[in-house]
């Protein structure tokens, strides 16, 4: 793939960023509705607990295990949506029972073997349980809030402040140079062999564009020019929104620094298929953003011993 073509083109479908239903954000403070949606035998509901949920593998793929309202142990519920059929979908969270019918897994395995229906729910699910880990509180004055809007809101009973799911945008790049070689790097955190492209947070006030320039300078000591948006997706671990670019490196010399990372070097791509069939190179995983960037400088999909 040239340079034109991945500079012009988009990421197409993420594995992280489908979505089959309507979000039915009106319904959600809609007592009446609720309390019928709930009472409902179509009503589906996935089972959520500390990101992990419960799932039915098959031949080629598989899917969320979804209950009845009936079916559902006790927990915090979550409103995710309706469907074209106009079955409602809730999550709930509560520990999964150990005697359920199903193999408990993770975001990071499931989405790649769920379909966009399933996907969508998941991470839908995933995202506000993170969101409500860690914001019982209120930051104003401290009060423990209250859950309302069917997860999507809370609300501190002494000052009355509104605190909504945060999210975090984070920005993704991959860098290549004039020789159409690929930027890489590993954390200082990671395994021998592990590699991805550069990301880091967007700062208060500051553009996208100028958090991609910003990261890649202050990580690798690299200059870059022409940042070009192409794809996002959420990454619900815990809260953040993933937003791609491509930028070209005005210059060269890898200057990493320490605390970020461990190791930083040029790829060409013949290089990068030696090294990923001889397992000195490790690729980030299907679910993420950064490995749908890679290939798309590469130009194909690429298979890895952790596929």
């Amino acid at each position: 793939m040239n340079a034109v073509e991945i500079s012009d083109g988009l990421l197409g479908p993420l594995l992280l960023a489908r979505n089959a239903i309507d979000r039915s954000a009106a319904l959600r403070g809609d007592e009446e509705w609720l309390v019928r949606a709930w009472a409902a035998e179509k009503t589906r509901v996935l089972l959520v607990h500390e990101g992990r949920t419960l799932i039915s593998r098959f031949t080629d793929g598989a899917a969320l295990v979804l209950m009845s309202p009936g079916e559902a142990p006790e927990g915090t519920r979550y409103l995710l949506g309706v469907d074209d059929d106009g079955v409602p979908y809730f999550a709930v969270r509560a520990p999964l029972p150990p005697e359920a019918t199903g193999e408990v897994a993770g975001l990071r395995e499931a989405a790649v073997l769920l379909d966009d229906r399933d996907a969508g729910l998941l991470v839908y699910a995933v995202a506000l349980e993170a969101w409500h880990d860690t914001h019982e509180f209120c930051p104003r004055c401290g009060s423990r809030t209250n859950i309302t809007t069917s997860g999507h809101t809370r609300i501190c009973p002494e000052d009355g402040s509104q605190h909504f799911p945060r999210v975090d945008p984070a920005v993704i790049m991959l860098v290549r140079d004039d020789a159409d070689r690929v930027l890489l790097a590993r954390g200082p955190r990671w395994p021998e062999g592990r590699m991805s492209v550069l990301a880091g947070f967007v700062e208060p006030g500051e553009s996208l564009e100028h958090a991609v320039a910003r990261e890649v300078l202050e990580e690798v000591g690299v200059v870059v020019t022409g940042p070009r948006y192409m794809g996002s997706q959420p990454w619900p671990f815990p809260r953040s929104l993933m937003l791609g670019f491509v930028a070209r490196a005005v210059t060269t010399e890898l200057r990493p620094d320490e605390e970020e990372i461990a190791e930083a070097r040029w790829l060409s791509r013949e290089e990068l298929a030696a090294q990923v069939e001889s397992g000195e190179l490790r690729l980030p995983g299907q679910v993420s953003i950064a490995r749908r960037l890679i290939e798309t400088w590469y130009g194909s999909p690429i298979t890895t011993a952790d596929d």
